[in-house]
């Protein structure tokens, strides 16, 4: 639901203020399509782990051209711009080798896109100590939520042998830190949109 009320506040800054960042809304909207994606595939009882990983992928593509975005300096940007390439050829032969990789929580998969996206945002925090604090609050979100996600994603793959009560404490763990995730996001509108156009 916070997720849903996040996209239309961002689509309605950037059609109505042309403020909000292209990437980021269209990050919002793609884990908006994943999250009803992923939800109706488990309730049909489809195996969903292909998604997911699908999810990790596009995740820190949208990020990684985000954070492209907001970084004013050229060489942070050559890192960014490389380091998406690499990790994509390097997933893609892992793919290719392993097509089972696919088809299960890809550990290093989790670990790769996700650390690439907070390494992309402390990038951001480092250049916010002498610039203004653009996206401030949504990349303190980021970089807590991938890195405890990080941990709960890496026992996914040995919560599979564990009892339903493990799996589901993971998952609720999980749940609860996508809704502080979208908080911090609904405040960074709030801090960055919504007051600016009380202010005028």
């Amino acid at each position: 639901m916070i997720l849903l009320i996040n996209l239309i506040l961002y689509l309605f800054s950037f059609f109505r203020k042309g403020k909000a960042n292209v990437f980021f809304v269209s990050y919002l909207a793609f884990v908006f399509v994943m999250q009803i994606s992923l939800e109706l595939m488990y309730r049909f009882e489809i195996n969903n782990l292909f998604a997911v990983n699908i999810f990790f992928i596009g995740q820190m593509i949208l990020l990684g051209l985000f954070y492209n975005s907001l970084l004013p300096i050229k060489g942070q940007k050559i890192f960014v711009k490389i380091s998406l390439v690499i990790a994509l050829l390097f997933l893609f032969a892992q793919f290719v080798i392993d097509s089972n990789q696919f088809l299960k929580f890809n550990l290093f998969e989790i670990t790769l896109t996700s650390l690439l996206i907070v390494v992309f945002a402390l990038f951001h925090f480092y250049n916010m100590l002498t610039d203004g604090k653009n996206f401030y609050y949504v990349s303190f979100g980021i970089v807590f939520y991938l890195l405890a996600s990080t941990v709960l994603f890496l026992i996914g793959n040995l919560s599979m042998e564990l009892s339903n009560d493990v799996k589901y404490l993971t998952w609720t763990l999980n749940a609860f830190l996508i809704v502080i995730y979208q908080l911090f996001i609904l405040y960074e509108w709030k801090v960055s949109f919504y007051e600016d156009k009380i202010e005028k």
